[in-house]
């Protein structure tokens, strides 16, 4: 899927919170569910029916078996079950299912109400469609390719209160990161579908693009790359190289991550986002951490100190009081 590999450094723009702490000091990532994105056509591809009803069917009756098998695979598991006889068992459940919906598929497909030319090539297309996108059942860890964007540090930086995360991508992590495209069409076509179940690997990337790697192009300010990985938190497959702060980002926020992140073998390095004088655009500069940690943590009592001298000075002596008299 990507034609070339991701940058030097990705970045995860976050606001600040108990989350993001864990994410720090745990060493973690969350590859998020994509259901809950909050653009609703994101990894929502709509398939185009370019073949007939029997071809329809034949890829709708091979997800139906093997989402069955694996659903009943993962209860014999559980409950300890196995053998051959377990495995025949499996086999015909899964097919009874695969038939069982295209009976009905092609009973539904006799009402009248259906004002369409092909009524049960339309219902297996949903059906297909269902099915396909239940197959994607992976996370999302969603990275930038620029530390700098103001619109990104608006909507995901908590308007320059939080973080971003730079990231370095290992070798190894590399062929499970790959970059959004923006725009173009939203089908998926059928043949491709039938193509990757027949073990089309080029077929396959394109499917797998369609359904994860598409967005709209009003999103393509944030130049995304996506970490595919199993739901929920992971250990990070990537590698924590900085952490920038924003324009507003507190002092005690910006030294709580520094300490947290002291001890940590490999040296992360601080930056902060500040504004360029002569237009709208933004950089980044190292933190002065001595500078930082020379003020921080501060006890407010210690002030008291600076004016133990003023006590003799406020006191009133003898003689002032009887002058006063």
């Amino acid at each position: 899927m990507n034609d070339r590999g991701p940058p030097r450094r990705l970045y995860k723009y976050r606001s600040f919170s108990n989350l993001t702490l864990s994410m720090l000091v745990n060493d973690v990532v969350y590859f998020a569910d994509p259901t809950t994105f909050n653009d609703p056509l994101d990894t929502k591809p709509t398939l185009e029916t370019d073949l007939g009803s029997v071809e329809l069917e034949a890829i709708l009756a091979r997800f139906i078996e093997e989402r069955t098998s694996a659903e009943m695979s993962a209860a014999a598991k559980t409950i300890r079950y196995r053998g051959p006889k377990t495995l025949d068992h499996i086999a015909r459940h899964a097919r009874k299912a695969a038939e069982r919906l295209l009976a009905d598929i092609r009973y539904n497909a006799t009402n009248p109400e259906y004002e369409i030319d092909d009524p049960e090539q339309f219902l297996l297309g949903q059906y297909v469609q269902e099915e396909l996108l239940r197959r994607y059942d992976k996370g999302v860890f969603s990275l930038a390719e620029r530390v700098n964007c103001p619109l990104m540090w608006s909507h995901y930086g908590d308007q320059h209160r939080g973080v971003c995360l730079g990231y370095s991508i290992p070798t190894a992590a590399s062929q499970d990161v790959y970059k959004v495209r923006y725009g173009g069409s939203r089908l998926v076509q059928a043949s491709a579908v039938a193509a990757m179940l027949r073990g089309d690997e080029a077929a396959k990337r394109r499917v797998d693009e369609a359904v994860l790697l598409r967005k709209a192009k009003p999103w393509s300010y944030e130049r995304e790359w996506r970490a595919i990985g199993p739901r929920g938190e992971q250990d990070s497959p990537l590698e924590l190289e900085e952490v920038v702060f924003g324009m507003r980002c507190a002092p005690a926020v910006m030294f709580g991550v520094v300490q947290a992140l002291s001890k940590r073998d490999r040296p992360i390095k601080f930056f902060e986002i500040h504004e360029r004088r002569d237009s709208f655009l933004l950089a980044k500069r190292s933190v002065d951490v001595d500078e930082l940690c020379a003020f921080l943590p501060r006890r407010c009592r210690s002030l008291d100190g600076m004016f133990e001298d003023l006590d003799d000075l406020d006191t009133p002596t003898t003689e002032c009081v009887h002058e006063a008299s």
